[in-house]
């Protein structure tokens, strides 16, 4: 197991956990002051890993291609989600990690296309990609607890 992906796992089952007893209204809602909601920045988070992990080393993404567009950097929220699609957002917050994990044992991530981030991290590998994953999902763990007190 690559213990920063299990950090990462980690770090989305404390977000699903840290959503229980709020409504799909309340997860759907873009308080004032903000520009994107706490369903937008869990579907970042699968876009992202996605993006950075396997389009950057010119594999197919494991998600539909709706989905990346929909929660791709710099996109926002367009409407809201449904009951069903956050039931499968859920799922794939942990069924992605998996998915890495297993690629990464079979060594798909051979041609990697680098790329300097907007905060100045230069990302050579997927090694360099799950990492900096990490300081992401903190990042948007943050945004998220933001959110939470917005709406209660």
């Amino acid at each position: 197991m690559n213990p920063t992906i299990d950090t990462i796992k980690k770090t989305r089952s404390f977000l699903i956990s840290l959503l229980e007893g709020l409504s799909l209204d309340q997860l759907n809602k873009i308080p004032s002051g903000f520009n994107n909601n706490i369903i937008w920045n869990l579907g970042h988070l699968i876009a992202a890993q996605q993006g950075l992990c396997y389009m950057r080393s010119g594999l197919k993404p494991r998600i539909e291609e709706s989905f990346f567009l929909a929660y791709k950097t710099d996109s926002k929220p367009e409407r809201d989600v449904t009951p069903e699609e956050f039931e499968t957002m859920k799922k794939l917050l942990t069924e992605t990690l998996d998915m890495l994990e297993a690629d990464l044992q079979q060594n798909l991530f051979t041609n990697y296309n680098s790329v300097t981030t907007r905060y100045g991290v230069e990302i050579k590998n997927v090694d360099d990609a799950i990492k900096f994953l990490l300081f992401h999902e903190g990042l948007h763990c943050g945004y998220i607890m933001a959110l939470k007190r917005m709406i209660k």
